[in-house]
């Protein structure tokens, strides 16, 4: 099931705790670091994953999403690359969802989702949404 009503998407972020967010920026002016900062405000466990930062908002980064700790339970994989990019890095959590046997929910930020991108996650069975502010989203039914 894809949540793209208000109703799922609430669920969704009332019942998540920990957000990975792939491309998340060590530098306060970068969105994904304003972004993953409100998110970390707003309660959830932030966990970066950028392979050229070792951390962020005081949180360790990881250089991919196999790399992260079994103990790290991820419910949101929010997705700050380039769309030429965001086919692999979703291949690449659906490569850590299996061995972890995990459904997060995959979140492509505004411009970011690709046609490729969007049928991997949804080949996996894993549910997507694209081209939307997670921060945003957030904000408007939970804030």
């Amino acid at each position: 099931m894809m949540p793209t009503d208000d109703k799922s998407l609430n669920n969704w972020l009332e019942n998540s705790g920990t957000i990975a967010v792939i491309g998340c920026s060590d530098k306060k002016y970068r969105t994904s670091n304003q972004i993953a900062s409100y998110l970390k405000n707003a309660g959830y466990r932030i966990v970066p994953v950028n392979p050229y930062i070792v951390e962020a908002l005081g949180e360790s980064a990881w250089p991919d999403m196999q790399s992260l700790p079994d103990d790290v339970d991820v419910d949101i994989i929010d997705i700050f690359r380039n769309r030429r990019y965001t086919a692999e890095m979703v291949q690449q959590v659906v490569e850590w969802a299996d061995s972890r046997n995990k459904k997060p929910l995959v979140w492509t930020q505004l411009d970011v989702s690709s046609p490729e991108a969007k049928s991997i996650a949804e080949e996996a069975g894993l549910p997507y949404i694209e081209n939307r502010c997670l921060m945003v989203e957030h904000k408007r039914l939970l804030g």
